[in-house]
Formats: C-alpha cells, sequence, structure tokens
C-alpha cells in the first residue's frame, strides 16, 4: 500500500467513526425523548422514564457488552467512549421528556 492509501484509510476510518457517533447520540437522544414523552403521557408521571432507563436500560447495554473472561474492573474499563457517549444521550433524552411533560404541566395542559 501506499502512503495515500493508508493515510486516506486512516482518515476514512476517523471521519467514519466521528459520524456514527454523532449520529448514534442524537438517535439515541430523540428515541428516548419520545419514548419518554409517551409514556409520561399514558401512566401520567413525570421521571418514570428516567429511573426506568436507569435501572433497566444502562444493566442491560452494560451486561450485554460484558465479557465473562475479564474482571470487573477490567469490564469497566474495556467500555468505549462512544459506548459512554450514547448511553449519556439516552439519559439527556430521557430526561427532556420528563422536563418537557412538567412544562407542558405548568402552562396548564391537562392532558399530560
Amino acid at each position: 500500500m501506499h502512503k495515500r492509501e493508508v493515510v486516506k484509510d486512516m482518515v476514512g476510518g476517523v471521519l467514519g467513526g466521528i459520524l456514527f457517533g454523532v449520529l448514534g447520540s442524537l438517535l439515541c437522544l430523540v428515541l428516548f425523548f419520545g419514548i419518554g414523552f409517551i409514556l409520561n403521557m399514558l401512566i401520567k408521571t413525570t421521571w418514570f422514564p428516567l429511573w426506568l432507563f436507569v435501572i433497566i436500560v444502562v444493566p442491560l447495554g452494560i451486561w450485554q457488552l460484558w465479557q465473562g473472561d475479564l474482571t470487573v474492573t477490567e469490564n469497566i474499563q474495556s467500555l468505549l467512549v462512544s459506548d459512554m457517549i450514547l448511553i449519556a444521550a439516552g439519559a439527556v433524552g430521557a430526561y427532556m421528556s420528563g422536563w418537557a411533560i412538567r412544562a407542558l404541566r405548568r402552562g396548564g395542559y391537562k392532558m399530560f
């Protein structure tokens, strides 16, 4: 391989990773905002989706990435920054859904 091909592959990989991170985090944020908003409307709670995310979704995500041959600290250290960004974006989306419902209720909308 020539130097240009190697550099082109490296730049494409980095840009692809950044693009995946941005689009993935935006998708998680919107997805959990929408699911949380619908749950808040149906169940008439404010912060239930955020607690549901913290108690169920985060442990399931960590369990899926868990490697049995590593120790606990090695497993936590093996989580990638992209994994943490997606988890944080989902938590922000769940929080924003609770905040939006609370703002609508304060605005006088009884259906929320």
